[in-house]
Protein backbone atom coordinates (compact mmCIF):
# COMPACT_ATOMS: atom_id res chain seq x y z
CA UNK A 1 0.00 0.00 0.00
CA UNK A 2 3.11 2.14 0.97
CA UNK A 3 4.21 1.65 -2.92
CA UNK A 4 1.05 2.26 -4.16
CA UNK A 5 0.99 6.06 -2.66
CA UNK A 6 4.56 6.84 -3.85
CA UNK A 7 3.46 5.83 -6.93
CA UNK A 8 0.14 7.86 -6.90
CA UNK A 9 2.25 10.93 -5.79
CA UNK A 10 4.61 10.11 -8.45
CA UNK A 11 2.14 9.83 -11.41
CA UNK A 12 0.14 13.31 -10.07
CA UNK A 13 3.22 15.18 -9.72
CA UNK A 14 4.04 14.46 -13.62
CA UNK A 15 0.87 14.59 -14.84
CA UNK A 16 0.03 18.05 -13.35
CA UNK A 17 3.30 19.37 -12.86
CA UNK A 18 3.50 20.36 -9.48
CA UNK A 19 5.89 19.73 -7.19
CA UNK A 20 5.49 16.38 -4.88
CA UNK A 21 5.22 18.16 -1.89
CA UNK A 22 1.99 19.61 -2.82
CA UNK A 23 0.74 15.98 -3.93
CA UNK A 24 1.90 14.58 -0.55
CA UNK A 25 0.52 17.81 1.43
CA UNK A 26 -2.94 17.27 -0.15
CA UNK A 27 -2.99 13.38 0.09
CA UNK A 28 -2.54 13.83 3.77
CA UNK A 29 -5.50 16.37 3.73
CA UNK A 30 -7.40 13.46 1.97
CA UNK A 31 -6.84 10.82 4.22
CA UNK A 32 -7.23 12.84 7.53
CA UNK A 33 -10.38 14.09 6.47
CA UNK A 34 -11.68 10.39 6.04
CA UNK A 35 -10.05 9.69 9.32
CA UNK A 36 -12.69 12.57 10.55
CA UNK A 37 -15.41 10.42 9.78
CA UNK A 38 -14.88 7.97 12.52
CA UNK A 39 -15.78 10.82 15.01
CA UNK A 40 -19.39 12.46 15.38
CA UNK A 41 -18.60 15.13 16.78
CA UNK A 42 -15.40 17.86 15.66
CA UNK A 43 -11.95 16.26 15.56
CA UNK A 44 -8.81 17.95 14.76
CA UNK A 45 -6.68 14.88 12.77
CA UNK A 46 -3.05 15.17 11.57
CA UNK A 47 -1.26 12.32 8.71
CA UNK A 48 1.67 12.13 8.41
CA UNK A 49 3.17 10.70 5.25
CA UNK A 50 6.86 9.83 5.65
CA UNK A 51 8.16 10.71 1.52
CA UNK A 52 10.77 8.20 1.06
CA UNK A 53 8.83 5.25 1.95
CA UNK A 54 5.23 6.07 1.48
CA UNK A 55 4.07 4.69 5.54
CA UNK A 56 1.91 7.58 7.02
CA UNK A 57 1.08 7.52 10.72
CA UNK A 58 -2.47 9.08 12.15
CA UNK A 59 -3.44 11.56 15.14
CA UNK A 60 -5.63 13.27 16.89
CA UNK A 61 -4.65 16.49 18.11
CA UNK A 62 -5.98 19.59 20.59
CA UNK A 63 -4.51 23.31 20.93
CA UNK A 64 -3.17 24.12 24.46
CA UNK A 65 -5.15 26.97 24.95
CA UNK A 66 -5.57 29.41 28.17
CA UNK A 67 -9.25 29.65 30.31
CA UNK A 68 -10.07 32.75 28.25
CA UNK A 69 -9.43 31.15 24.88
CA UNK A 70 -10.76 27.35 25.78
CA UNK A 71 -13.84 27.03 23.90
CA UNK A 72 -14.33 23.52 21.92
CA UNK A 73 -13.44 20.17 24.47
CA UNK A 74 -12.78 18.25 21.13
CA UNK A 75 -10.52 20.79 19.33
CA UNK A 76 -8.78 22.33 22.29
CA UNK A 77 -7.17 21.22 25.69
CA UNK A 78 -6.63 23.75 28.85
CA UNK A 79 -2.56 24.45 29.65
CA UNK A 80 -2.67 23.05 32.95
CA UNK A 81 -4.49 19.75 31.74
CA UNK A 82 -1.71 19.40 29.02
CA UNK A 83 1.17 19.91 31.08
CA UNK A 84 0.21 16.73 32.98
CA UNK A 85 0.81 15.02 30.07
CA UNK A 86 3.63 17.60 28.57
CA UNK A 87 5.74 20.27 31.65
CA UNK A 88 7.43 21.68 28.58
CA UNK A 89 3.86 22.53 26.31
CA UNK A 90 3.47 26.03 25.44
CA UNK A 91 0.15 27.77 24.43
CA UNK A 92 -0.35 27.32 20.87
CA UNK A 93 1.45 24.35 20.65
CA UNK A 94 -0.94 20.84 20.32
CA UNK A 95 -1.55 17.85 22.56
CA UNK A 96 -1.40 14.25 20.10
CA UNK A 97 -2.91 10.83 20.30
CA UNK A 98 -1.65 8.67 17.64
CA UNK A 99 -4.61 6.69 15.96
CA UNK A 100 -5.32 3.91 13.95
CA UNK A 101 -4.89 4.85 10.34
CA UNK A 102 -7.12 4.42 8.12
CA UNK A 103 -6.64 1.93 5.33
CA UNK A 104 -5.68 3.60 2.24
CA UNK A 105 -7.74 0.97 0.36
CA UNK A 106 -11.22 2.36 1.81
CA UNK A 107 -11.45 5.59 0.29
CA UNK A 108 -9.21 4.45 -2.90
CA UNK A 109 -6.89 6.27 -5.40
CA UNK A 110 -9.65 7.24 -7.02
CA UNK A 111 -11.21 9.22 -4.54
CA UNK A 112 -8.20 10.36 -3.50
CA UNK A 113 -7.97 12.29 -6.83
CA UNK A 114 -10.75 14.01 -6.35
CA UNK A 115 -10.06 15.49 -2.89
CA UNK A 116 -6.57 16.48 -3.78
CA UNK A 117 -7.31 17.78 -7.36
CA UNK A 118 -8.83 21.09 -6.10
CA UNK A 119 -5.36 21.90 -4.12
CA UNK A 120 -3.27 20.92 -7.28
CA UNK A 121 -5.33 23.12 -9.18
CA UNK A 122 -4.83 25.71 -7.00
CA UNK A 123 -0.77 25.13 -6.41
CA UNK A 124 -1.41 24.68 -10.61
CA UNK A 125 -2.74 28.50 -10.80
CA UNK A 126 -0.59 30.02 -8.44
CA UNK A 127 2.56 28.15 -10.43
CA UNK A 128 1.05 30.10 -13.27
CA UNK A 129 0.16 33.64 -11.85
CA UNK A 130 3.87 33.17 -10.67
CA UNK A 131 5.58 32.76 -13.77
CA UNK A 132 3.26 35.27 -15.26
CA UNK A 133 4.41 37.88 -12.57
CA UNK A 134 7.80 37.02 -12.83
CA UNK A 135 7.44 38.47 -16.64
CA UNK A 136 5.67 41.91 -15.30
CA UNK A 137 3.27 41.86 -17.63
CA UNK A 138 0.97 44.31 -17.24
CA UNK A 139 -0.55 45.03 -20.35
CA UNK A 140 -3.15 41.52 -20.39
CA UNK A 141 -4.49 40.73 -23.94
CA UNK A 142 -7.73 38.26 -23.66
CA UNK A 143 -10.97 36.76 -24.61
CA UNK A 144 -14.02 37.23 -22.76
CA UNK A 145 -14.63 34.05 -21.75
CA UNK A 146 -18.22 34.38 -19.84
CA UNK A 147 -19.97 37.37 -18.60
CA UNK A 148 -21.79 36.98 -14.66
CA UNK A 149 -23.81 39.89 -13.09
CA UNK A 150 -22.40 42.58 -15.66
CA UNK A 151 -18.95 41.21 -15.01
CA UNK A 152 -16.35 39.68 -17.61
CA UNK A 153 -14.25 36.68 -17.36
CA UNK A 154 -11.34 37.71 -19.33
CA UNK A 155 -8.92 34.28 -20.50
CA UNK A 156 -5.28 34.74 -21.03
CA UNK A 157 -3.47 32.11 -21.49
CA UNK A 158 -3.85 29.47 -18.45
CA UNK A 159 -5.23 32.27 -15.94
CA UNK A 160 -8.68 33.36 -15.94
CA UNK A 161 -9.08 37.25 -14.81
CA UNK A 162 -12.53 39.19 -13.68
CA UNK A 163 -12.83 42.23 -15.33
CA UNK A 164 -14.95 44.20 -12.80
CA UNK A 165 -18.20 46.02 -14.21
CA UNK A 166 -16.71 49.36 -12.71
CA UNK A 167 -13.28 48.99 -14.47
CA UNK A 168 -15.11 48.31 -17.88
CA UNK A 169 -15.50 51.93 -20.17
CA UNK A 170 -19.15 53.22 -19.63
CA UNK A 171 -21.75 52.02 -22.20
CA UNK A 172 -18.83 49.48 -23.66
CA UNK A 173 -20.84 46.20 -24.28
CA UNK A 174 -18.63 43.40 -24.14
CA UNK A 175 -19.92 39.82 -26.00
CA UNK A 176 -18.50 36.38 -25.24
CA UNK A 177 -15.54 35.86 -27.40
CA UNK A 178 -14.53 39.44 -27.72
CA UNK A 179 -10.51 40.37 -27.88
CA UNK A 180 -9.77 42.73 -25.18
CA UNK A 181 -6.93 44.76 -23.66
CA UNK A 182 -6.99 45.74 -19.73
CA UNK A 183 -4.70 46.49 -17.46
CA UNK A 184 -3.53 44.56 -14.29
CA UNK A 185 -5.07 46.13 -11.42
CA UNK A 186 -4.22 44.05 -8.53
CA UNK A 187 -4.36 40.09 -7.67
CA UNK A 188 -6.35 39.15 -4.79
CA UNK A 189 -5.58 35.61 -3.30
CA UNK A 190 -9.27 33.90 -1.57
CA UNK A 191 -10.07 30.98 -0.68
CA UNK A 192 -10.75 29.87 -4.42
CA UNK A 193 -6.87 30.32 -5.12
CA UNK A 194 -5.66 33.72 -6.82
CA UNK A 195 -7.90 36.35 -9.00
CA UNK A 196 -6.49 38.53 -11.26
CA UNK A 197 -8.33 41.62 -10.86
CA UNK A 198 -8.30 43.92 -14.34
CA UNK A 199 -9.32 47.05 -15.74
CA UNK A 200 -9.70 48.82 -18.79
CA UNK A 201 -10.77 52.41 -16.89
CA UNK A 202 -7.13 53.18 -15.55
CA UNK A 203 -4.75 55.91 -16.64
CA UNK A 204 -2.20 53.28 -16.62
CA UNK A 205 -3.83 51.09 -19.37
CA UNK A 206 -3.67 54.24 -21.75
CA UNK A 207 0.15 54.41 -21.02
CA UNK A 208 0.91 51.36 -22.41
CA UNK A 209 -0.80 51.08 -24.98
CA UNK A 210 0.95 53.83 -26.60
CA UNK A 211 4.26 52.04 -25.24
CA UNK A 212 2.27 49.29 -27.53
CA UNK A 213 1.72 51.54 -30.80
CA UNK A 214 4.90 53.66 -30.28
CA UNK A 215 7.96 51.92 -30.29
CA UNK A 216 10.01 55.03 -29.42
CA UNK A 217 8.57 54.83 -25.54
CA UNK A 218 9.75 51.30 -25.28
CA UNK A 219 12.94 52.88 -26.62
CA UNK A 220 13.43 55.76 -24.28
CA UNK A 221 13.35 58.62 -26.60
CA UNK A 222 9.92 58.92 -25.73
CA UNK A 223 8.52 59.30 -22.10
CA UNK A 224 4.69 59.71 -21.39
CA UNK A 225 4.66 61.78 -18.02
CA UNK A 226 1.57 62.19 -17.07
CA UNK A 227 -2.52 60.79 -17.77
CA UNK A 228 -5.50 61.45 -16.95
CA UNK A 229 -8.72 59.76 -18.23
CA UNK A 230 -12.93 60.64 -18.73
CA UNK A 231 -13.30 56.38 -20.01
CA UNK A 232 -14.71 56.13 -22.87
CA UNK A 233 -15.22 60.08 -23.66
CA UNK A 234 -11.66 62.01 -23.63
CA UNK A 235 -8.47 61.55 -22.35
CA UNK A 236 -4.99 63.68 -22.51
CA UNK A 237 -1.65 62.52 -22.07
CA UNK A 238 1.82 64.63 -21.85
CA UNK A 239 4.66 63.33 -23.44
CA UNK A 240 8.31 64.59 -23.36
CA UNK A 241 11.18 64.26 -25.83
CA UNK A 242 14.50 62.49 -24.56
CA UNK A 243 15.86 63.23 -28.32
CA UNK A 244 15.73 66.84 -29.69
CA UNK A 245 15.59 65.26 -33.27
CA UNK A 246 12.19 63.72 -32.10
CA UNK A 247 8.81 65.34 -32.60
CA UNK A 248 6.89 63.79 -29.43
CA UNK A 249 2.98 64.65 -30.49
CA UNK A 250 3.45 64.24 -34.27
CA UNK A 251 5.53 60.86 -33.04
CA UNK A 252 2.49 59.78 -31.04
CA UNK A 253 -0.38 60.82 -33.58
CA UNK A 254 1.27 58.74 -36.30
CA UNK A 255 1.43 59.30 -39.73
CA UNK A 256 -2.06 60.16 -40.63
CA UNK A 257 -3.14 59.66 -36.68
CA UNK A 258 -2.34 55.82 -37.61
CA UNK A 259 -1.06 55.43 -33.90
CA UNK A 260 -3.52 57.69 -31.69
CA UNK A 261 -6.28 55.83 -33.68
CA UNK A 262 -5.01 52.94 -32.71
CA UNK A 263 -5.23 53.77 -29.48
CA UNK A 264 -8.43 55.00 -29.63
CA UNK A 265 -10.29 52.29 -31.19
CA UNK A 266 -8.83 50.01 -28.69
CA UNK A 267 -10.82 52.16 -25.84
CA UNK A 268 -14.50 52.47 -27.44
CA UNK A 269 -13.50 55.87 -29.23
CA UNK A 270 -12.27 57.52 -26.50
CA UNK A 271 -10.49 60.91 -28.01
CA UNK A 272 -6.96 61.32 -26.72
CA UNK A 273 -5.30 64.73 -26.56
CA UNK A 274 -1.85 64.94 -27.27
CA UNK A 275 0.49 67.94 -25.23
CA UNK A 276 3.70 68.54 -24.58
CA UNK A 277 4.92 68.33 -21.60
CA UNK A 278 6.86 71.37 -19.92
CA UNK A 279 8.69 71.83 -17.28
CA UNK A 280 7.49 75.28 -15.43
CA UNK A 281 4.33 74.54 -13.89
CA UNK A 282 2.75 77.70 -16.06
CA UNK A 283 3.04 76.67 -19.51
CA UNK A 284 2.56 73.02 -18.84
CA UNK A 285 -1.08 74.15 -17.57
CA UNK A 286 -1.36 76.56 -20.88
CA UNK A 287 -0.63 73.44 -22.91
CA UNK A 288 -3.21 70.84 -20.91
CA UNK A 289 -5.73 73.28 -21.34
CA UNK A 290 -5.12 72.38 -25.16
CA UNK A 291 -6.95 73.54 -27.73
CA UNK A 292 -8.60 76.53 -25.59
CA UNK A 293 -5.79 79.52 -25.50
CA UNK A 294 -5.18 81.28 -22.31
CA UNK A 295 -4.78 85.02 -22.57
CA UNK A 296 -2.90 85.14 -18.44
CA UNK A 297 -2.07 82.95 -15.85
CA UNK A 298 -1.68 83.50 -12.10
CA UNK A 299 0.36 80.76 -10.12
CA UNK A 300 -0.22 80.27 -6.63
CA UNK A 301 2.26 78.59 -5.30
CA UNK A 302 0.80 78.12 -1.35
CA UNK A 303 -2.86 77.06 -2.11
CA UNK A 304 -0.72 74.95 -5.42
CA UNK A 305 -3.81 76.79 -7.65
CA UNK A 306 -3.73 78.66 -10.62
CA UNK A 307 -5.91 81.27 -12.26
CA UNK A 308 -6.04 80.76 -15.32
CA UNK A 309 -7.77 83.93 -17.49
CA UNK A 310 -9.39 83.15 -21.11
CA UNK A 311 -11.14 85.17 -23.90
CA UNK A 312 -15.45 85.07 -23.40
CA UNK A 313 -15.49 82.97 -26.80
CA UNK A 314 -12.64 80.74 -25.50
CA UNK A 315 -14.71 80.22 -21.86
CA UNK A 316 -16.73 77.20 -22.59
CA UNK A 317 -13.81 75.39 -24.47
CA UNK A 318 -11.21 76.08 -21.39
CA UNK A 319 -14.11 74.24 -19.30
CA UNK A 320 -15.23 71.57 -21.54
CA UNK A 321 -18.70 69.80 -21.70
CA UNK A 322 -19.51 69.41 -18.20
CA UNK A 323 -16.26 70.47 -17.06
CA UNK A 324 -14.38 67.61 -18.18
CA UNK A 325 -11.27 69.84 -20.10
CA UNK A 326 -10.23 71.73 -17.30
CA UNK A 327 -11.22 68.59 -15.08
CA UNK A 328 -8.26 66.20 -16.86
CA UNK A 329 -5.98 69.54 -17.10
CA UNK A 330 -6.00 69.68 -13.70
CA UNK A 331 -6.00 65.68 -12.82
CA UNK A 332 -3.01 65.27 -15.50
CA UNK A 333 -0.65 68.57 -13.85
CA UNK A 334 -1.63 68.08 -10.41
CA UNK A 335 -2.55 72.17 -10.56
CA UNK A 336 -6.17 73.27 -9.07
CA UNK A 337 -7.54 75.61 -11.88
CA UNK A 338 -9.50 78.35 -11.86
CA UNK A 339 -10.85 78.93 -15.27
CA UNK A 340 -12.49 82.79 -15.82
CA UNK A 341 -12.84 85.45 -18.60
CA UNK A 342 -10.82 88.80 -18.81
CA UNK A 343 -13.59 90.61 -17.69
CA UNK A 344 -13.63 88.33 -14.65
CA UNK A 345 -9.97 88.14 -13.65
CA UNK A 346 -10.31 92.35 -14.05
CA UNK A 347 -13.41 92.22 -11.30
CA UNK A 348 -11.63 89.88 -9.31
CA UNK A 349 -8.11 92.02 -8.84
CA UNK A 350 -10.15 95.40 -8.43
CA UNK A 351 -11.63 93.68 -5.57
CA UNK A 352 -8.27 92.11 -4.28
CA UNK A 353 -6.48 95.96 -4.85
CA UNK A 354 -9.32 97.56 -3.00
CA UNK A 355 -9.41 95.00 0.41
CA UNK A 356 -5.49 95.34 0.35
CA UNK A 357 -5.87 99.13 0.24
CA UNK A 358 -8.30 99.59 2.94
CA UNK A 359 -5.84 97.07 5.06
CA UNK A 360 -3.19 99.26 4.24
CA UNK A 361 -5.07 102.16 4.93
CA UNK A 362 -6.99 100.89 8.36
CA UNK A 363 -3.41 99.41 9.74
CA UNK A 364 -0.42 101.37 8.49
CA UNK A 365 -2.82 105.20 8.82
CA UNK A 366 -1.94 106.14 5.64
CA UNK A 367 -3.93 107.75 2.44
CA UNK A 368 -5.03 106.44 0.08
CA UNK A 369 -2.37 107.43 -2.33
CA UNK A 370 0.26 105.84 -0.05
CA UNK A 371 -1.76 102.47 0.07
CA UNK A 372 -2.14 102.33 -4.04
CA UNK A 373 1.58 103.11 -4.22
CA UNK A 374 1.96 99.89 -1.94
CA UNK A 375 -0.58 97.61 -3.90
CA UNK A 376 0.48 98.89 -7.76
CA UNK A 377 4.01 97.56 -6.33
CA UNK A 378 3.04 94.23 -5.65
CA UNK A 379 2.55 94.62 -1.54
CA UNK A 380 -0.19 92.47 -0.95
CA UNK A 381 0.30 91.88 3.15
CA UNK A 382 1.44 93.76 6.17
CA UNK A 383 4.48 90.75 6.86
CA UNK A 384 5.37 92.12 2.94
CA UNK A 385 5.51 96.22 4.11
CA UNK A 386 7.69 95.16 7.50
CA UNK A 387 10.04 92.01 6.23
CA UNK A 388 11.11 92.73 2.62
CA UNK A 389 14.49 93.63 2.10
CA UNK A 390 15.07 97.51 2.62
CA UNK A 391 16.86 97.66 -0.76
CA UNK A 392 13.78 96.96 -2.67
CA UNK A 393 11.48 99.28 -0.84
CA UNK A 394 13.93 101.85 -1.27
CA UNK A 395 13.45 101.70 -5.39
CA UNK A 396 9.79 103.08 -4.76
CA UNK A 397 10.41 106.51 -6.68
CA UNK A 398 7.49 107.79 -4.95
CA UNK A 399 8.34 106.80 -1.50
CA UNK A 400 11.39 108.69 0.65
CA UNK A 401 13.85 106.31 3.00
CA UNK A 402 12.26 107.85 6.23
CA UNK A 403 8.94 107.30 4.90
CA UNK A 404 10.20 103.44 3.63
CA UNK A 405 11.28 103.29 7.64
CA UNK A 406 7.91 104.52 9.35
CA UNK A 407 5.87 102.64 7.06
CA UNK A 408 8.28 99.16 8.03
CA UNK A 409 7.70 99.90 11.70
CA UNK A 410 3.81 100.70 11.32
CA UNK A 411 3.58 97.50 9.47
CA UNK A 412 5.46 95.87 12.42
CA UNK A 413 3.45 97.05 15.03
CA UNK A 414 0.24 96.40 13.56
CA UNK A 415 1.13 92.44 13.34
CA UNK A 416 2.57 92.53 17.18
CA UNK A 417 -1.02 93.93 17.87
CA UNK A 418 -2.88 91.49 15.83
CA UNK A 419 -0.23 88.72 17.19
CA UNK A 420 -1.37 89.98 21.22
CA UNK A 421 -4.70 89.97 20.42
CA UNK A 422 -5.17 86.41 18.66
CA UNK A 423 -2.96 84.64 21.48
CA UNK A 424 -5.89 86.44 23.58
CA UNK A 425 -8.72 84.72 21.39
CA UNK A 426 -7.29 81.67 21.54
CA UNK A 427 -6.72 81.60 25.21
CA UNK A 428 -10.94 82.36 25.98
CA UNK A 429 -11.32 79.72 23.66
CA UNK A 430 -9.65 77.38 25.17
CA UNK A 431 -11.47 77.71 28.22
CA UNK A 432 -14.80 77.71 26.71
CA UNK A 433 -13.81 74.68 24.74
CA UNK A 434 -11.73 72.59 27.23
CA UNK A 435 -15.71 72.39 28.95
CA UNK A 436 -16.84 69.95 26.14
CA UNK A 437 -16.22 66.01 27.36
CA UNK A 438 -13.34 64.47 25.05
CA UNK A 439 -11.62 67.64 24.54
CA UNK A 440 -8.22 68.32 24.55
CA UNK A 441 -5.63 71.13 24.93
CA UNK A 442 -3.84 70.63 21.17
CA UNK A 443 -7.65 69.94 19.49
CA UNK A 444 -8.91 73.71 21.53
CA UNK A 445 -5.61 75.87 20.99
CA UNK A 446 -5.56 74.34 17.17
CA UNK A 447 -9.56 75.24 17.02
CA UNK A 448 -9.35 78.74 18.56
CA UNK A 449 -6.40 79.47 16.19
CA UNK A 450 -8.81 79.27 13.55
CA UNK A 451 -11.80 81.10 14.66
CA UNK A 452 -13.64 78.41 16.64
CA UNK A 453 -13.85 79.67 19.83
CA UNK A 454 -17.01 78.44 21.35
CA UNK A 455 -19.33 75.75 21.40
CA UNK A 456 -21.67 77.30 19.49
CA UNK A 457 -19.48 77.58 16.68
CA UNK A 458 -17.87 74.28 17.01
CA UNK A 459 -21.55 72.69 16.74
CA UNK A 460 -21.83 74.52 13.57
CA UNK A 461 -18.83 72.60 11.75
CA UNK A 462 -19.38 69.22 9.98
CA UNK A 463 -16.65 66.30 10.33
CA UNK A 464 -14.62 67.47 7.31
CA UNK A 465 -14.20 70.98 8.21
CA UNK A 466 -13.01 69.96 11.93
CA UNK A 467 -10.72 66.92 10.58
CA UNK A 468 -9.10 69.95 8.05
CA UNK A 469 -8.89 72.39 11.00
CA UNK A 470 -7.71 70.37 13.83
CA UNK A 471 -5.75 66.72 12.20
CA UNK A 472 -7.82 64.64 14.72
CA UNK A 473 -9.87 61.07 12.98
CA UNK A 474 -13.34 61.70 11.70
CA UNK A 475 -14.28 59.31 14.60
CA UNK A 476 -12.94 61.72 16.96
CA UNK A 477 -14.48 64.78 15.17
CA UNK A 478 -18.00 63.31 15.08
CA UNK A 479 -18.21 62.64 18.89
CA UNK A 480 -16.93 66.16 19.51
CA UNK A 481 -19.25 67.80 16.86
CA UNK A 482 -22.40 66.01 18.58
CA UNK A 483 -21.12 66.86 22.16
CA UNK A 484 -21.06 70.38 20.99
CA UNK A 485 -24.80 69.85 19.81
CA UNK A 486 -26.28 68.23 22.72
CA UNK A 487 -27.80 71.10 23.78
CA UNK A 488 -30.04 71.52 20.52
CA UNK A 489 -31.51 68.61 21.38
CA UNK A 490 -32.04 68.99 25.06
Amino acid sequence: MSREILLLVDALSREKNVDKEVVFDSLESALASATKKRFEGEADVRVSIDRNTGEYESFRRWEVMDDETFETPELHIKLEEAQKRNVDIQLGEFIEEPLESIDFGRIGAQAAKQVIFQKIRDAEREQVLGDFMDRKEHLISGTVKRLERGNALIEFGKIEALLPRDQMIPKENLRIGDRVKAHLLRVDRSARGPQVILSRTSNELLVKLFELEVPEIEENLLEIVSAARDPGSRAKIAVLSHDPRIDPIGTCVGMRGSRVQGVTNELAGERVDIILWAEDPATYVINALAPAEVSSIVVDEEQHSMDVVVEEENLAQAIGRGGQNVRLASEMTGWRLNIMTVDQSNEMHAEEFSKTRAVFMEKLDVDEEVADILVQEGFNTLEEVAYVPLEEMLEIDALDEATVNELRSRARNALLTAAIASEELVEHGIEDLLKLEGMDEQTARALAAKGVATQEQLADLDVDELVEISGIDSERANVLIMTARAPWFA
